[in-house]
């Protein structure tokens, strides 16, 4: 497969791509397939082209000295041979240059490493462009900074519409971190921008420059200022081996037919350039591969790594699995679970024997006294109560349903509001078969076209989906708010709903933007009798009054949000291909939920954690990385952006504040959020016990002391972890501390914790901590028998597979993006661009929320130049005349420039390019017409 790095750069046979010419002759070595690999002074002993790992105590002295490194290793996909580990100060990342220097070790290893001595340290120099000096990050952005979209769902019961709309399903509590959606403005058509040549106060730059920007030294080191040296290491060690060893890719046979291995092994070359290539034995491989290999050659196979010796270039394999023809749905996406690990084989009878048998499966009559009874009062005999109205809101495609709300006005103009969480815990005991798989898979991994479940569909779908009009068991928090959302008080605990009906956020949104208007009941889902249509559309309306009050408040609290794209697809029912796609809208409704999600989360994380203070499971946000954001507050100086990014209230002011609301400011505004989530880091589990430092439990993108997971538990399994925690809770296992304070409680409290709200000045609300027990009845369970220690290893496991399943849900999204450009395309949008190298430029197309990179050498150009004018980086272009009577057009490219591309299909399976317009020539498509551009509220007429 070809690869840009590879154009002038021949590389000797048997030497792994990306191999460091650092390495000279020793760190090349000699193919194992290589009859001359033995000379005779080596005979009978192979040269080590890999140095023998340290021994576990040799590393373990090595850490507590501070002679050596941890960290997780991270690859450049763009440059397979530039890899780095975090620096532990915040600093530069620790930069790992080459298959030698990484010592066997793959992407996201747990790794331990040796710094070099500084005259082998990377140079960067002062002129350089590139920002890849910094650790490429498979996804830099954190998925809790925005409002993560699971994407949904299943193909399967909608035989009565050709098309599916893919929704991008809202992910309630991911928003924690500020990454959302963009208001579909954006991409209406951003107004166009005329570049013009300025002659005067350019630095010129000379001619294109063809070498790596960031090469090794050869002069001084001492020489150099400190800024320019990037520290550099090697593996020693690998801790924990977090990649798969699975890979996607291809058979080749070997090149030389006359060896020996020739005779034994196939060539399995994966798809992801940062897996080494591979000997399989020809016994795994197809009969009739080594005579008709062609036959093969665009065969998708899975291979799994078993070995790799220091003295082979390639490691060791196994062939797993024929998948199909590479650059299909199926195959491709079965490739990609795979290769991160993704359990998605059906459960086992013995899981199966642990969900209910006998079918249909109702509440045992004992539960109820255990729980207070939020039911209607028709299905309940608690008749002197006002009813709840309780419902949910969801994408329409949506059949897990994790969350329901509630709302009914009390005296003095305040309202109870409750959110109800399904009571996953209740069908997973702690130990059972059930709870080992659901804990190991961590999570449910949502694909484009379906989603591989956490827990079995029974559960998901069923028994624990807050489906309408069936009774269902819960943990609930409610509040009496005032209308400005000022919490008076709060109640915890366990509880039967019946909701009354299912929305989905189009419904919920067309009775926010209609609040006066009665919705015909054809355009609503069925309500049921007990309760209205009007009813409900009253309840959604006080929380969405509600809502804009917390939000509004938390932002003057000091949250962050970061705004992005995301893509939504229109499948076709038949054939599963994509028919079109479009920005997914993050409207109110969306915002509704997720402030009654964050709010609930923020509250449990309080619970939990004054009753268990050491063994609470949390969710901390490290701040963002100080040398990345230095070099981001660099690069806003040179722009002139008067960015302020002293705290995240402060950075999201400046995004707020810098730019306007016409297209051309929303697209620069888009670019930026981009380059503001570089910097940020992922927000993980943990438990409370094991971080001393109480400020290390802080949430940075919510600016609140402490948060959890609380409210998906159908899909995580950090959620059913809390649960847990909070079921002990509300049954006095305080841990040492008593609970907390009683007060008046909403109506009817029946059983569980209530307590008086104060707010604190980080805009949260936080209970005192002591204070008389609440009375509580005996339907709560035990506290988990779990030690912080290995509750800590839940939390990193469960941080894995939540990465993992990101990334996953990443490489779908792109798989079908892929697949659209070639059967629909080419594609045109308007871009903006993020970034300018000598010879060639970044950019984010705007209607498709993709970055793509544009190399100048594949455009048709008379010539180009790279230069400064300040410190910006610019390219001048000059385009050849598309007939003799025209001159050469020239074009200006620099950060923020907009300029129109197509992306086109290449040959090779999923791969496609972004080719700059030549300016002047005719505009863009109106955004309704364009192919993949269609308005959802069309696709569902």
């Amino acid at each position: 497969m070809s690869h840009p790095d590879y154009r002038l750069n021949l590389r000797p046979l048997g030497t792994p791509r990306g191999a460091s010419s650092l390495a000279g002759p020793r760190g090349v070595g000699a193919s194992p397939g290589d009859k001359k690999s033995k000379s005779k002074t080596t005979r009978g002993k192979k040269k080590s082209i890999f140095e023998t790992y340290l021994s576990k105590e040799d590393v373990s002295e090595g850490l507590k000295r501070g002679t050596l490194i941890q960290g997780v290793l991270r690859i450049n996909p763009k440059k397979f041979h530039e890899a780095f580990i975090p620096s532990p100060d915040g600093d530069r990342d620790i930069f790992i240059d080459g298959v030698v220097a990484r010592n066997r070790a793959l992407n996201g290893d747990l790794v331990v490493v040796n710094l070099l001595p500084e005259e082998q340290w990377k140079v960067i120099k002062p002129e350089s462009n590139d920002k890849e000096t910094e650790g490429a990050y498979e996804s830099d952005l954190p998925e809790e900074l925005c409002g993560s979209h699971l994407l949904q769902q299943s193909l399967k019961g909608y035989n009565d519409s050709p098309d599916v709309i893919i929704e991008a399903q809202f992910d309630d509590s991911d928003s924690e971190d500020g990454h959302g959606n963009m208001q579909n403005a954006l991409v209406d058509g951003v107004k166009k921008l005329s570049v013009c040549v300025h002659e005067k106060g350019k630095e010129d730059a000379g001619a294109p420059v063809t070498k790596d920007e960031n090469t090794f030294m050869s002069q001084d080191t001492r020489a150099l200022p400190e800024k320019s040296l990037q520290r550099s290491a090697k593996v020693v060690y690998i801790l924990e081996k977090k990649h798969s060893r699975a890979a996607t890719g291809f058979l080749k046979l070997l090149a030389d037919k006359n060896s020996e291995l020739f005779r034994k092994y196939a060539l399995f070359s994966p798809s992801d350039h940062r897996v080494p290539r591979i000997y399989v034995p020809l016994k795994d491989c197809p009969r009739d591969f080594v005579t008709r290999p062609k036959d093969y050659a665009n065969t998708l196979f899975i291979c799994r790594i078993v070995d790799w010796k220091e003295d082979s270039n390639f490691a060791l394999g196994q062939l797993a699995k024929s998948l199909g023809q590479a650059g299909e749905i199926e195959p491709e996406t079965e490739g990609i679970l795979t290769e991160y690990g993704v359990d998605f084989s059906d459960f086992s009878s013995e899981v199966l024997e642990c969900l209910p048998q006998d079918l249909p499966w109702t509440i045992p009559p004992e539960e109820f006294s255990k729980r207070r009874d939020l039911r209607s009062p028709s299905s309940s005999k608690k008749c002197f109560r006002i009813k709840d109205c309780v419902f949910t809101i969801d994408p329409s495609t949506a059949r897990d349903l994790d969350d329901a709300l509630s709302c009914k006005p009390v005296a003095d103009g305040n309202f109870e509001v409750g959110v109800h969480i399904a009571d996953v815990s209740y069908f997973v005991p702690e130990g059972s078969s059930l709870d080992k798989v659901a804990a190991e898979r961590a999570t449910s991994v949502y694909l484009v076209q379906k989603v591989v479940p956490m827990l079995p569909r029974l559960l998901c779908e069923e028994l624990c989906s807050l489906n309408p009009m069936t009774d269902k068991l819960t943990f609930s928090v409610i509040w009496t708010l005032t209308p400005k959302g000022k919490i008076l008080s709060e109640w915890f605990g366990q509880t039967v709903i019946r909701s009354c009906t299912k929305l989905s956020y189009e419904h919920a949104q067309s009775m926010i933007e209609g609040p006066t208007r009665k919705i015909p009941e054809e355009e609503l889902p069925p309500v049921s009798p007990e309760h209205t249509s009007e009813e409900v559309h009253r309840a959604v309306l006080n929380l969405h009054r509600i809502a804009k009050e917390l939000r509004q408040q938390r932002f003057v609290d000091g949250a962050l949000r970061l705004d992005q794209l995301k893509l939504a697809f229109t499948l076709d029912h038949e054939t599963g291909l994509p028919q079109g796609c479009h920005i997914y809208e993050y409207r109110d409704s969306n915002k509704l939920v997720e402030e009654f999600m964050l709010l609930a989360n923020m509250a449990v994380a309080r619970k939990i954690h004054c009753a268990f203070p050491e063994r609470a499971l949390l969710r901390r946000h490290p701040p963002p990385q100080t040398k990345m954001l230095n070099d981001l507050v660099e690069f806003c100086d040179q722009m002139g952006l008067p960015m302020d990014f002293s705290s995240a209230g402060a950075l999201n002011k400046s995004l707020m504040e810098t730019f306007g609301d016409d297209k051309y400011s929303l697209a620069r505004k888009e670019v930026l959020t981009n380059m503001c989530s570089r910097p940020m880091q992922m927000a993980l589990y943990f438990c409370s016990g094991v971080l001393q430092d109480q400020a290390q439990f802080r949430h940075y993108a919510l600016n609140v002391p402490l948060y959890t997971h609380f409210t998906s538990p159908i899909r995580r399994f950090a959620d059913v972890l809390v649960h847990r925690l909070l079921a002990a809770t509300l049954a006095g296992h305080q841990g040492g501390l008593s609970s907390a304070r009683g007060s008046q409680a909403p109506s009817d409290p029946g059983q569980g914790h209530h307590a008086a709200q104060n707010p604190a000045k980080d805009g949260t609300h936080t209970a005192p901590a002591s204070g008389p027990p609440t009375t509580l009845c005996p339907g709560y369970r035990e506290l988990p028998d779990v030690e912080p220690e290995a509750l800590q290893k839940q939390a990193d496991h469960c941080n894995d597979r939540r990465m993992a399943s990101k990334r996953v849900q990443e490489l779908s999204t792109s798989l079908f993006f892929a697949i659209l450009v070639k059967e629909s395309g080419p594609l045109e949008s308007e871009a903006m661009v993020m970034g300018v190298l000598s010879q060639a430029f970044d950019v984010l197309v705007l209607r498709y929320g993709v970055q793509k990179r544009i190399y100048c050498n594949a455009l048709p150009l008379q010539s180009y130049r790279f230069q400064k004018v300040g410190k910006k980086p610019e390219l001048t272009l000059v385009w050849e005349p598309e007939d003799a009577e025209q001159g050469p057009a020239q074009q200006v490219v620099s950060i923020f420039s907009l300029v129109e591309v197509v992306l086109r299909a290449e040959a090779t399976a999923l791969k496609y390019s972004a080719i700059l317009k030549r300016p002047g020539t005719e505009g863009l498509l109106d955004w309704q017409d364009e192919q993949g551009g269609r308005d959802l509220a069309e696709e569902q007429d």
